[in-house]
């Protein structure tokens, strides 16, 4: 067990960043980011690498400060109503290697003073995906709630995301899944506290979290035609 790479500085920076969300500000501090935030976040990913590689081996964990697994600070404001120019947390994306965007099977790691966690599974499918998780659920129902009732997964994890409000077409309203079904996303989420990012167990916590969202994971990967 080595010492996390993390510190309570990380929190401590997004929480003055969440107070000061100004591109004057940031760049008066982007050493700190860069010493606090980024630098640390890119250790822990390197320090996950190997032992992701023995038990998923289809996510991509990629330690770089840009193009890797970790995701940018800067928000995309040209849709957004909200015009703050960073995210106030660190998102860290551990992609399907068959997947080139978060759409496609895979674990995201979020650090943030208000909330953080880890979730697995599938953030809002695109279509044919959606079709085909939906169609594995209808097939196979029996093998959806052994997935999502196994003693490791149920024990840190919850079914999250947003769902329709009306049954998808081509199912009954009175389908026995019917609430599976109305899914948009297909993710779980476990919940985790600041001192747990910062203890010396945390690549030993985050890869216990991983295997225990196999079998949500190996279920969807099934369902979408891709290995893990």
């Amino acid at each position: 067990m080595t010492q996390s790479p993390l510190s309570p500085a990380l929190f401590e920076f997004l929480r003055e960043l969440g107070q000061h969300n100004q591109r004057e500000w940031f760049q008066d501090n982007k050493s700190r980011y860069q010493t606090e935030v980024l630098d640390p976040v890119v250790e822990l990913v390197a320090q996950l690498e190997k032992p992701l590689a023995r038990v998923a081996p289809m996510l991509n964990v990629v330690p770089k400060r840009s193009g890797g697994s970790i995701l940018r600070i800067y928000r995309d404001t040209r849709f957004a109503k909200d015009k703050t120019p960073y995210k106030t947390n660190v998102g860290i994306s551990f992609k399907h290697l068959a997947g080139g965007d978060i759409h496609a099977p895979g674990i995201y790691l979020h650090l943030d003073p208000t909330e953080t966690f880890a979730a697995g599974g599938c953030w809002r499918p695109q279509r044919q995906a959606l079709g085909a998780i939906r169609q594995a659920i209808d097939t196979d129902p029996k093998a959806w709630r052994k997935a999502t009732s196994d003693k490791k997964f149920a024990r840190r994890y919850e079914l999250a995301g947003e769902s329709l409000k009306t049954s998808p077409r081509d199912y009954p309203s009175d389908h026995p899944q019917i609430a599976d079904l109305r899914r948009i996303d297909f993710i779980a989420v476990a919940a985790w506290t600041e001192p747990q990012w910062v203890a010396d167990d945390v690549v030993a916590r985050v890869v216990d979290d991983i295997k225990a969202a196999r079998s949500l994971m190996m279920f969807l990967c099934q369902a979408v035609g891709v290995p893990y």
